[in-house]
């Protein structure tokens, strides 16, 4: 993992496109801005472990239970 030291109204870019801007610090806080193409998803980590349980799960079905509907 890199880590990067920065203050507030400092950046740091990913990428050509990809800029990220310390907007607010607070205790124990930080406030991000996030540039980027609109095309990037971008997602707090909790939300995208909970989005990648749920596709998990939606993947073990019954195959059985598609036979009933047809």
């Amino acid at each position: 993992m890199l880590i990067i030291t920065r203050k507030k109204g400092e950046s740091l870019m990913i990428g050509d496109d990809i800029e990220i801007t310390v907007s607010k610090l607070d205790d124990g806080s930080v406030k991000l801005g996030i540039k980027a193409p609109k095309d990037v998803t971008i997602l707090r980590k909790e939300l995208y472990e909970a989005i990648k349980e749920e596709n998990k799960e939606a993947m073990n079905f019954d195959i059985n239970l598609l036979k009933n509907i047809f």
